[in-house]
């Protein structure tokens, strides 16, 4: 079986189910499945073929839809990148996967008009422009006559480039197998079916929108809504008009639209799971949601990139006594283990990496076996998450190993810390990271964005903490800034402070 195979069964099996609703545009399984060969036909005809890289740099819109699905049948391999990405990260992208084409929305285009694009098959919706071939011209001029693709599980399919929170981007490379293991997890864990409906906000690019909604979805004949952006206006609105069984979102995207002052008037009720990722939400933050969208529906799922995503499920009952962790057990065909370096259980308490076994876990890093090597453990991926069980089995982050600080050979984790300084009524978010120490290794500094200049960031904020941390995990450095150096996925960039600090423009 390919994702390829699995369109086109649908086309037989469900000809006029709805496949994909984007704004106006509406299509069913049978009219994507004709629109595909005829893409594909028009992409062979441009040059591309088995095996070749295809980068992908749009919204969730339509035509997205359509140009996933044609690399694919073509036995391609599709390399689907943020829309929020810079020209710079485009182009690293181009270069380090070998690309052959580049396929872009008319609303980025500005973003990658200028990049060095010789000997790439460039094509844009919108009008022609110079190189570039209109998207519309090109599918006309394909035919529907259809396109067998005839790839194995094992067979590679896709490449999705990590948001690269500690320098370039890796590419995540995996194989049809990876991808359905997946999908048919989310497919049996989420209770997907042919009458379900899934709304994707969230972008495309991502590994869980991707796999775990939409190519578990097409799995099993659901309809996908599209969206190019999210609001929480739009939200509501979709979810009532469309009558949404299924929606992927980040925390973040709860909480706005939990205080959306007219949430109230729009019906949520055809909604099966509401299904976040990212980070966890907190006791109070789920109380609030669930009271506001009127749902006993959150479900929690944990997971990475490169295992699929696959991970840890905290199931909707769960979330009354257990908020805020990821669950106790692992989804449907993975398995976890919370472990030390050697790779051994450590016991309920004990801080320790999270581990991730399962048909989920990616190939390798594209053209990296050194890091590919790196990040397994016989077999199990290395997630670089630090938790601990309580005596439920229950699994708690901690932090980031690699945002571990060491300072006079304690360990501090600067989640706790950055958890603690939020909850100061003026500062809406904090950063903590260890710089180097002559006598304890590292010390803890802190970067504060909040409401109002404080006098004496440093003092104000120690005088906080006292009584609500151990005195050693309290940072011994603050600087108060505007804003927290981001990626394009909205994660903070702490390498970019440890880099500024040691160069000397952060003091």
């Amino acid at each position: 079986m390919n994702i390829s195979k699995l369109l086109e069964r649908n086309a037989r099996k469900y000809p006029y189910q709805d496949a994909v609703i984007s704004g106006e545009q509406r299509v069913n399984y049978f009219e994507l499945d004709q629109q595909v060969n005829k893409f594909a036909s028009a992409l062979k005809q441009q040059g591309i073929t088995s095996g070749d890289k295809v980068v992908l740099f749009m919204p969730n819109t339509l035509e997205f839809a359509i140009t996933y699905f044609s690399v694919l049948r073509l036995g391609g391999i599709i390399v689907p990148v943020n829309a929020k990405l810079t020209g710079e990260e485009v182009q690293y992208i181009l270069e380090h996967s070998d690309a052959k084409a580049l396929i872009v929305n008319e609303m980025l285009f500005a973003s990658v008009s200028n990049l060095q694009t010789k000997d790439l098959i460039l094509i844009k919706t919108g009008e022609m422009q110079g190189a570039w071939k209109s998207f519309q011209q090109v599918l006309e001029s394909g035919m529907d006559t259809p396109i067998a693709c005839d790839l194995k599980e094992d067979d590679e399919a896709t490449i999705l480039y990590t948001s690269g929170t500690t320098g370039r981007p890796k590419g995540v490379l995996f194989t049809y197998r990876n991808i359905l293991s997946a999908a048919i997890m989310m497919c049996v864990e989420m209770e997907m079916k042919l009458e379900s409906r899934i709304l994707h906000m969230m972008p495309l690019s991502h590994s869980a929108p991707l796999h775990l909604f939409l190519v578990a979805g097409t799995y099993v004949g659901a309809a996908h809504v599209l969206s190019p952006t999210f609001t929480p206006e739009a939200l509501l609105k979709l979810v009532d008009n469309e009558k949404i069984t299924h929606f992927f979102g980040a925390p973040v995207a709860y909480l706005f639209t939990a205080k959306m002052p007219n949430i109230e008037t729009f019906n949520l009720s055809t909604m099966k799971f509401w299904v976040y990722g990212g980070a966890p939400l907190s006791q109070p933050e789920v109380q609030f949601i669930k009271e506001k969208f009127k749902t006993e529906s959150l479900c929690c799922v944990y997971g990475l990139t490169e295992a699929g995503p696959t991970g840890t499920l905290l199931l909707p009952a769960e979330h009354e006594k257990h908020s805020g962790s990821i669950g106790r057990r692992a989804a449907l065909g993975t398995e976890f283990k919370i472990a030390d370096d050697e790779g051994n259980e450590v016991q309920p308490g004990e801080v320790g990496e999270i581990l991730l076994y399962g048909e989920g876990n990616m190939k390798g890093y594209y053209k990296e076996p050194e890091k590919t090597e790196d990040a397994y453990h016989n077999g199990w991926l290395k997630t670089g998450d630090l938790a601990k069980k309580d005596e439920e089995g229950y699994v708690w982050v901690v932090d980031r190993k690699k945002d571990l600080i060491i300072s006079g050979g304690v360990n501090v984790y600067p989640k706790e810390v950055e958890e603690a300084l939020a909850s100061h009524p003026a500062i809406s978010e904090a950063a903590v990271i260890g710089v180097p120490h002559p006598e304890w290794g590292e010390t803890v500094k802190a970067y504060i964005v909040a409401s109002e200049a404080f006098e004496d960031v440093k003092e104000t904020c120690k005088a906080y903490l006292s009584g609500k941390l151990a005195g050693y995990k309290i940072p011994k450095l603050y600087e108060q800034v505007t804003e927290l150096p981001r990626n394009a996925t909205g994660k903070i960039l702490k390498q970019v402070l440890r880099d500024q600090n040691k160069s000397g423009v952060i003091q």
